[in-house]
């Protein structure tokens, strides 16, 4: 008897305006679940603010994935919705404040654990809560603030493909 396909495993990053730390981890991930031979996990981003509905990621964030390898696919800015929670295994906030929005969004309605920080991933940081999590928004700098907001994605992204190969 042939086994059946893994259904697919939904992962949702979730940022403020969801044109550069959002974006910058959905495209990690999605690199990490492949490189892990796990097709089955569905990685998309969104934003908890609408204010850069349909624009492309930021261009700092761009040169940045490419001059490290990543393939930066064509992106349009979208706000997150009440549904793509629901339909998501799991959503991996960028700050407090992004978890603090989305459970107001859902009204405290996802099960334990399908909400999470980002950096919550990161074994650097074990043991650490709340903002001191946060993945500072690189938005306002430098090009080189969005190399550090790459690090911190890049730092928790084999925590995420661990923790979803152990819950699918």
């Amino acid at each position: 008897m042939a086994s059946s396909p893994l259904r697919p495993y939904r992962v949702m990053t979730v940022c403020t305006g969801n044109i550069c730390r959002s974006p910058m981890a959905e495209i990690v991930l999605r690199e990490r679940f492949a490189e892990a031979g796990m097709g089955h996990v569905l990685v998309d981003s969104a934003g908890t603010s609408d204010e850069e509905h349909g624009n492309p990621v930021d261009p700092r964030a761009r040169r940045v994935l490419e001059r490290h390898g990543y393939t930066v696919p064509p992106h349009r800015a979208r706000r997150v919705t009440d549904g793509d929670l629901r339909a998501r295994d799991l959503v991996l906030a960028m700050t407090a404040t992004h978890v603090h929005a989305l459970e107001n969004l859902v009204g405290g309605a996802l099960a334990p654990g399908r909400l999470r920080m980002l950096r919550s991933f990161d074994p650097q940081v074990e043991g650490v809560s709340g903002h001191l999590l946060d993945v500072a928004d690189p938005w306002y700098g430098v090009e080189e603030d969005f190399e550090d907001t790459l690090l911190m994605i890049e730092a928790a992204a084999a925590g995420v493909v661990a923790h979803v190969r152990a819950a699918h």
